[in-house]
């Protein structure tokens, strides 16, 4: 489980291409590393990855076909820097909202709005995940826990405070870049649940 609380970013220093396979390999920061071991769980924009060599503060992850195919992992080069979140711990603060780093899809930025002190992010929602999004709900980009500003149409808003766009990789973002989307997961079971029942009563 993630809180949605990105903890910094980490440059991707290597990668390891493969056949509908890829290796990152990641400098991790060192208040990171800390009671890091293999198998631990790790977000990279907001995506769910499991350890698999450590060498100082170098960290590999492996990445399959499934992983490439519905986030935007498989768009990193060498260079990039991801959003990363180490797994929660039992009696950690949730300062965000609970996220499983299970991606749903990516969507895409139509418009970055930018003034002195805020920055206003504009996205299209997939239509499969327009029921699950409501104003002022909570939803997951690139493993950030926000909440929805406005809905138009086909698109979402996401306001960002100065504290986001210094800790995460949304700063450098720029229109058309597509964002990992997770779903709050108990909006979407709640969703959900209330369709099946309702199906159910019209049979």
């Amino acid at each position: 489980m993630f809180t949605g609380i990105v903890q910094g970013t980490a440059e991707v220093i290597h990668i390891d291409e493969k056949e509908k396979f890829r290796t990152h390999v990641l400098a991790l920061p060192e208040e990171l590393l800390t009671g890091l071991n293999l198998g631990a769980s790790v977000a990279h924009n907001g995506c769910c990855l499991t350890v698999t060599k450590i060498e100082g503060n170098q960290v590999s992850f492996d990445l399959m076909q499934e992983t490439l195919k519905v986030t935007n992992l498989g768009e990193i080069n060498t260079g990039d820097r991801v959003n990363v979140e180490r797994a929660a711990r039992f009696g950690d603060d949730i300062g965000g909202h609970s996220m499983s780093g299970h991606i749903i899809t990516t969507a895409e930025i139509s418009q970055i709005i930018k003034t002195a002190n805020n920055c206003q992010i504009w996205i299209k929602i997939p239509l499969a995940l327009k029921k699950y999004i409501f104003t002022k709900g909570y939803i997951g980009i690139d493993g950030i826990s926000l909440t929805v500003g406005d809905i138009i149409e086909d698109r979402f808003s996401i306001n960002l405070i100065p504290e986001t766009l210094t800790r995460t990789n949304l700063a450098w973002r720029t229109e058309s870049d597509r964002l990992n989307i997770e779903v709050d997961p108990q909006t979407q079971a709640i969703v959900d649940t209330v369709e099946r029942v309702l199906a159910e009563r019209n049979q």
